[in-house]
Protein backbone atom coordinates (compact mmCIF):
# COMPACT_ATOMS: atom_id res chain seq x y z
CA UNK A 1 0.00 0.00 0.00
CA UNK A 2 1.57 3.31 -1.11
CA UNK A 3 1.80 6.42 0.97
CA UNK A 4 -0.78 9.10 0.41
CA UNK A 5 0.86 12.34 -0.63
CA UNK A 6 -0.55 15.52 0.75
CA UNK A 7 -0.87 18.37 -1.81
CA UNK A 8 1.65 20.33 0.27
CA UNK A 9 4.22 17.55 -0.23
CA UNK A 10 3.91 17.90 -4.02
CA UNK A 11 4.31 21.67 -3.77
CA UNK A 12 7.42 21.23 -1.64
CA UNK A 13 9.01 18.79 -4.07
CA UNK A 14 8.39 21.15 -6.97
CA UNK A 15 9.68 24.29 -5.25
CA UNK A 16 12.94 25.86 -6.40
CA UNK A 17 14.19 26.17 -2.83
CA UNK A 18 13.51 22.50 -2.11
CA UNK A 19 15.33 21.47 -5.30
CA UNK A 20 18.26 23.73 -4.39
CA UNK A 21 18.53 22.12 -0.95
CA UNK A 22 18.52 18.66 -2.52
CA UNK A 23 21.21 19.61 -5.04
CA UNK A 24 23.42 21.13 -2.34
CA UNK A 25 23.04 17.95 -0.29
CA UNK A 26 24.01 15.81 -3.28
CA UNK A 27 27.04 18.00 -3.99
CA UNK A 28 28.13 17.86 -0.34
CA UNK A 29 27.88 14.06 -0.24
CA UNK A 30 29.71 13.70 -3.57
CA UNK A 31 32.51 15.93 -2.25
CA UNK A 32 32.78 14.03 1.04
CA UNK A 33 33.00 10.67 -0.72
CA UNK A 34 35.55 11.82 -3.29
CA UNK A 35 37.62 13.52 -0.60
CA UNK A 36 37.79 10.25 1.36
CA UNK A 37 38.88 8.38 -1.76
CA UNK A 38 41.56 10.93 -2.60
CA UNK A 39 42.92 10.92 0.95
CA UNK A 40 42.99 7.16 1.04
CA UNK A 41 44.90 6.96 -2.23
CA UNK A 42 47.27 9.92 -1.92
CA UNK A 43 47.34 10.72 1.79
CA UNK A 44 46.44 14.13 3.13
CA UNK A 45 45.98 16.58 0.28
CA UNK A 46 46.86 20.28 0.53
CA UNK A 47 43.92 22.37 1.73
CA UNK A 48 44.13 24.71 -1.29
CA UNK A 49 43.48 21.73 -3.59
CA UNK A 50 40.64 20.51 -1.38
CA UNK A 51 39.00 23.95 -1.56
CA UNK A 52 39.20 23.87 -5.36
CA UNK A 53 37.43 20.51 -5.31
CA UNK A 54 34.85 21.65 -2.74
CA UNK A 55 33.40 24.26 -5.13
CA UNK A 56 32.91 21.86 -8.05
CA UNK A 57 29.37 21.06 -9.10
CA UNK A 58 27.89 17.63 -8.48
CA UNK A 59 28.38 16.79 -12.17
CA UNK A 60 32.03 17.88 -12.08
CA UNK A 61 32.60 15.81 -8.93
CA UNK A 62 31.11 12.76 -10.63
CA UNK A 63 33.39 13.19 -13.65
CA UNK A 64 36.39 13.72 -11.37
CA UNK A 65 35.44 10.58 -9.47
CA UNK A 66 35.59 8.58 -12.69
CA UNK A 67 38.81 10.22 -13.90
CA UNK A 68 40.40 9.73 -10.47
CA UNK A 69 40.63 6.01 -11.19
CA UNK A 70 43.34 6.68 -13.76
CA UNK A 71 45.36 9.15 -11.63
CA UNK A 72 48.75 7.95 -10.45
CA UNK A 73 49.64 11.02 -8.36
CA UNK A 74 48.31 14.27 -6.95
CA UNK A 75 49.85 16.03 -9.95
CA UNK A 76 47.27 14.24 -12.14
CA UNK A 77 44.55 15.67 -9.90
CA UNK A 78 46.00 19.17 -10.17
CA UNK A 79 46.24 18.86 -13.97
CA UNK A 80 42.59 17.76 -14.11
CA UNK A 81 41.54 20.72 -11.98
CA UNK A 82 43.52 23.10 -14.22
CA UNK A 83 41.73 21.77 -17.30
CA UNK A 84 38.22 21.29 -15.92
CA UNK A 85 37.55 23.63 -13.01
CA UNK A 86 36.76 27.25 -13.63
CA UNK A 87 38.46 29.57 -11.18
Amino acid sequence: MGAILHPFDNMMQESVIYQDILQKGEQKEAFRFLNRLLNRRFGEIDSSIIERIRVLSTEQLEVLGEEFLSFSSVSDLIAWLEQNASS
